[in-house]
């Protein structure tokens, strides 16, 4: 694989500026079968919410690709790597986490670590379990308590591999395009 070289005369890449990529879980992983359903599956499966009918039990594959995928983010010469943790993956039903899950990821931070590439983490990127939108979702207290206990457990599984953590990325997204104006998953409207 050729690397990229990145502009690093310029003035704007100090010795402390991270030069990254970044992914969504759901946006890219598939692996269907091996998580529980979430929101985003439910959004997709119902009728005119998406334009083309598209889901997210495939995708680019990344479940089953991950390596070459992290080549590829390798050869761009990048150091950083900005990934969402799957809640639905990590996680079974009854709050425990899900060793076939945390190993996905595991693997994946070992790799990086091993390429010399920072692990950032996102551990919310919309992909709300469905089981607890069914409960109410981010509306109902209980969703909140469950957040902080996948929290706690996912991040003592990844310990040092992790470089930074982010709790939720664009809460807007989530709040007012999936509560309020219901064009992003769960797809309420003026809650």
């Amino acid at each position: 694989m050729t690397k990229i070289s990145l502009p690093f005369n310029s003035p704007l890449l100090t010795k402390d500026f991270v030069y990254g990529v970044a992914t969504a879980s759901f946006q890219i992983e598939g692996g269907y079968e091996h998580r529980l359903p979430c929101i985003w599956d439910t959004f997709c499966s119902t009728a005119g919410k998406i334009a083309d009918n598209s889901h997210g039990h495939i995708a680019c594959d990344h479940y089953n690709n991950w390596q070459q995928d992290i080549d590829l983010i390798e050869s761009l010469g990048v150091d950083a790597y900005r990934l969402s943790i799957s809640w639905p993956r990590v996680m079974t039903q009854d709050g425990k986490l899900n060793p076939v899950g945390v190993k996905f990821y595991t693997d994946i931070l070992d790799e990086l670590k091993r390429k010399n590439i920072k692990a950032f983490v996102t551990l919310y990127h919309w992909d709300l379990p469905q089981h607890l939108e069914d409960e109410g979702g981010w509306l109902n207290r209980k969703t909140a308590y469950a957040f902080e206990q996948y929290v706690e457990l996912i991040t003592n599984a990844f310990g040092t591999r992790v470089y930074s953590y982010a709790t939720l990325n664009e809460p807007f997204c989530s709040a007012f395009l999936g509560y309020e104006i219901g064009i992003h998953a769960p797809g309420l409207v003026g809650k």
